[in-house]
């Protein structure tokens, strides 16, 4: 067992959220995402509440100034071959003006996180406008 899974915790309904949203927006039309969080006091990650957001926009006025955030999200997209795709990935809300020890805590989870809500790649922000971005990311 790694030392961030004996560090940090999901609860068994974490857990189940996680599954669920992964399984529910493979064949999604819309953008989905949830925002998870870390409990500072029991290092439990969980979700910042029961959102679904649809839009970027909402994510963005959702992310906290000062706070890093990890942002599961199932995004719709034609590639340029006429393809439709839907990118599974975690954003990595890492704002600048955070402090280290919160910056640690996220980091250190990071992984765990990814491999949990088993996403393929993670993406990582700074800012909540750097989400304009994100249709170019994924295409990458």
């Amino acid at each position: 067992m790694s030392s961030e899974a004996r560090l940090y915790t999901f609860s068994d309904e974490t857990k189940q959220k996680l599954r669920k949203f992964r399984l529910g927006t493979s064949r999604a039309k819309d953008p989905q995402a949830v925002i998870y969080q870390i409990d500072k006091k029991t290092l439990e990650i969980l979700p910042d509440d029961d959102t679904v957001y649809t839009n970027l926009q909402d994510i963005a006025d959702e992310l906290p100034d000062h706070a890093p955030r990890f942002v599961l999200l199932s995004y719709p997209l034609t590639l340029d071959s006429g393809r439709l795709s839907v990118p599974y990935v975690m954003l990595y809300y890492l704002p600048v003006t955070c402090n280290n020890e919160v910056k640690m805590l996220y980091a250190g989870a990071k992984e765990l996180m990814r491999n949990t809500a088993e996403v393929n790649r993670i993406i990582e922000i700074d800012s909540p406008d750097h989400l304009d971005d994100i249709e170019a990311k994924l295409k990458e």
